[in-house]
């Protein structure tokens, strides 16, 4: 079931909208944008409706720096606005559509839907974890490489995954992945709210772009926070035991330990890359390296070049 945000203070507007939607949609009221805003890093909903009125100026800046975040552009917001006013902030509002109070017991519906099947279309997301895909990060990655930005990259992977799958099912493989997106999410906006950006290769890798010093540090964090979270995961009896019975790749039986996370760092202050494919293979090698040490590990790279991207002695 898809989920709904709506964000008013008027009883009419939260009468109107569980009457109209709660059928095939989940609906979560919050009084203001602000409110929200943990809600919304940690589960990222299907669509925003946000009641706007003429001098709400605190609303427009706090949605149009929520759509101007790369890791949360693609979220479409529907703006409800009085049948007397005109959208506050004129051009400089982002949303995606509106509807006046007027015309909601006969648009609001079809608005919703609307926004949702073009955010669906047009924008590439993972549709487990709401963050966006291959293409999206990419293009991040060259644009700031483009620019001369500064900035660090992390590649998180899950280690033992597979014999989670096996053991428990899809579904529940599934949960564990959409709560490392949502922890990588909530700590990386929680650090640096504006000019990060996390996305979701597929599988169980992830990626996210900070500030290359602080971005090692909440590495860390996340891995410690990680290991507290992973064992909830498991059946009582698998947790108390630290491992599971599970069958490996070349379908031998043996035992694994529960799910670890491995992070590989890296990147531009030092060593200049011209191409996002070569900061994305160092970031990969360092995931590697990372993997190969037991339980949850992040190692950054700290390899000084020179000039022609040669490891200096």
């Amino acid at each position: 079931m898809k989920t709904v945000v709506t964000i008013t203070r008027d009883l009419v507007l939260t009468s109107v909208v569980e009457r109209l939607l709660s059928d095939s949609y989940r609906i979560l009221l919050f009084s203001s944008l602000q409110a929200s805003l943990d809600y919304i890093y940690n589960s990222l909903p299907d669509v925003l409706v946000v009641e706007i009125g003429a001098e709400d100026t605190q609303t427009v800046s706090l949605l149009n720096g929520l759509k101007a975040d790369p890791s949360f552009g693609h979220l479409p917001v529907l703006a409800v606005i009085s049948d007397c006013c005109t959208l506050p902030g004129g051009d400089f509002l982002i949303v995606d559509d509106f509807v006046r109070h007027t015309c909601l017991e006969t648009d609001l519906r079809t608005r919703i839907e609307l926004c949702i099947s073009r955010a669906e279309r047009v924008v590439e997301v993972n549709p487990l974890t709401r963050l966006p895909g291959n293409i999206t990060i990419s293009k991040q990655l060259q644009k700031r490489l483009d620019a001369g930005e500064i900035f660090g990259l992390a590649y998180a992977d899950l280690d033992h995954f597979k014999p989670y799958n096996d053991r428990y099912g899809f579904s529940r493989g599934d949960e564990v992945l959409k709560m490392l997106g949502r922890l990588i999410l909530n700590s990386v906006k929680e650090k640096q709210p504006l000019g990060s950006f996390v996305g979701h290769i597929g599988g169980d890798d992830f990626i996210y772009i900070m500030d290359y010093s602080d971005i090692e540090a909440v590495s860390h964090i996340i891995g410690s926070n990680f290991d507290r979270i992973i064992p909830t995961f498991y059946d009582a009896e698998d947790r108390a035991r630290g491992y599971i019975e599970s069958v490996d790749r070349e379908g031998e039986a043996r035992t694994f330990p529960l799910i670890s996370l491995s992070i590989g760092i890296t990147h531009n202050k030092f060593r200049k890359f011209t191409h996002y494919g070569e900061m994305a293979e160092v970031a990969s090698e360092m995931k590697k390296y990372a993997k190969s040490i037991k339980g949850s590990c992040c190692k950054m790279d700290r390899r000084r070049y020179d000039r022609t991207g040669e490891v200096c002695p």
